[in-house]
């Protein structure tokens, strides 16, 4: 398998790794990094929310395993942290009292798990009270009055009667911490990745020509007809079907390379969806669009004439801010043209 080159690849050095950068995120990137990470464990939840901030009632990021809109929903909490050092249990003992307070009055079911997640972990401490439920539970009572008074967030929560008596039976095992190392690793697949950690685009797989079906996909009548009418517009013959451009050599040759052009710009479309924020590929339409548009909107003496000009000024435009400037191909300039007839933004005829 071969692959473009980047220009990235060869015009900067060293860089700082991503487990470094996120030890100086803002405490609201670190939570929306966590909820991207989330977000796209498709096959573990339904949804992701964040809530962060005051009032969020022991809860930063949540994961939705069933639907949040029905009673005795199931969901998994993200605490997110953020310190210097690695999480000491005096650091989170209010989220402990805060996520056993609001259970018990049901604000919201208890999590099917509880994570603490930080730049730099749980320390040992926390760590081995998060393997020993027990152990965990009694540091908590031992601590609790000390926390609430140091704390206005959970200063109050009287640890007696009834809620004493849920604190007790509540099942501690729910607690847990995950590496963000293993959150990286996973968020390499969101489109912000890149944005947030640099790194340069991945290589662009080759796109083999072989690989284009032979008939055309119902996705491509829009531009197809409109070529076919163009072709007609010169010559002054109707032209039904692609078939029909088999005795026509001119016509047919550039008929195959608009389509090659075509599939190039559906694939960079989908290799920008699988590493940029959506909305990449979209600004790249658009300075494609600004630079064709006053050509499309010339008179021309015929619509063929009209589809080689246009295409020729595509493969000239110089769009130096898009990120997909170093894995863009004249090919893919010139498939965007018929991306934009086929979503009606430009015509032929």
């Amino acid at each position: 398998m071969t692959y473009y080159k980047t220009s990235h690849q060869v015009n900067f050095g060293k860089r700082i790794i991503p487990l470094k950068m996120i030890e100086h995120m803002s405490f609201d990137d670190w939570e929306d990094f966590i909820e991207e990470w989330v977000d796209i464990k498709k096959t573990e939840y339904l949804e992701a929310e964040r809530f962060g901030g005051a009032g969020d009632k022991g809860r930063d990021v949540v994961g939705y395993v069933t639907d949040k809109n029905k009673p005795n929903y199931t969901w998994d909490c993200f605490q997110c942290k953020h310190y210097e050092n690695a999480l000491r249990p005096a650091q989170v003992y209010k989220e402990f009292i805060k996520i056993l307070y609001y259970t018990f009055k049901l604000e919201y079911p208890i999590p099917r798990k509880f994570y603490f997640i930080a730049p730099k972990g749980c320390g040992t401490s926390l760590s081995k009270l998060l393997q020993n439920p027990t152990e965990l539970k009694n540091a908590l009572v031992n601590n609790w009055d000390k926390h609430c008074k140091i704390d206005t967030t959970v200063g109050g929560i009287k640890l007696e009667g009834e809620f004493l008596n849920w604190v007790n039976n509540f099942d501690f095992s729910i607690f847990s911490k995950i590496h963000t190392k293993n959150i990286l690793k996973e968020h390499i697949s969101h489109p912000n990745h890149l944005i947030r950690f640099g790194g340069g685009l991945p290589e662009r797989e080759k796109l083999d020509t072989d690989t284009i079906p032979s008939s055309i996909q119902s996705s491509e009548t829009t531009y197809v007809n409109q070529l076919l009418t163009a072709y007609g517009s010169e010559s002054k013959e109707d032209y039904k079907n692609v078939i029909d451009l088999d005795s026509k050599e001119h016509y047919k040759n550039h008929f195959t390379r608009a389509r090659i052009s075509f599939h190039h710009a559906e694939q960079l479309r989908n290799f920008t969806r699988d590493n940029l924020p959506i909305d990449t590929f979209d600004d790249f339409q658009k300075e494609i669009f600004e630079g064709i548009v006053d050509i499309v909107e010339d008179i021309h003496s015929n619509s063929f004439i009209k589809v080689k000009e246009v295409e020729k000024e595509a493969s000239k435009v110089i769009i130096s801010s898009n990120p997909l400037k170093d894995v863009s191909l004249i090919y893919d300039k010139k498939g965007i043209c018929h991306q934009l007839v086929n979503d009606n933004k430009i015509k032929w005829t």
